[in-house]
């Protein structure tokens, strides 16, 4: 049996992937550390359809499953 690390993407409101933070993470809390730096930055000048994210995991056969649906990072704070 092959082992495949995971991947996750960050998604925005839509569920497409997030128009700014569209990269792969090797865990959920490297694409959440993403999430809150930006939602500290950049993010807090941004419209709030941008300012919502979510988590997505890569499945075994290349498709996304959403694991956490998005919110919306509100003031410096981003809470999942």
């Amino acid at each position: 049996m092959v082992l495949r690390k995971k991947l996750y993407r960050l998604i925005g409101l839509d569920g497409s992937p997030h128009p700014v933070l569209d990269a792969p993470y090797e865990s959920m809390e490297a694409a959440l550390d993403a999430a809150k730096n930006w939602c500290e930055g950049q993010g807090l000048k941004c419209p709030i359809k941008q300012r919502a994210i979510g988590i997505e995991v890569m499945t075994v056969s290349g498709s996304w499953r959403t694991v956490k649906y998005p919110i919306t990072c509100l003031g410096s704070a981003l809470a999942f």
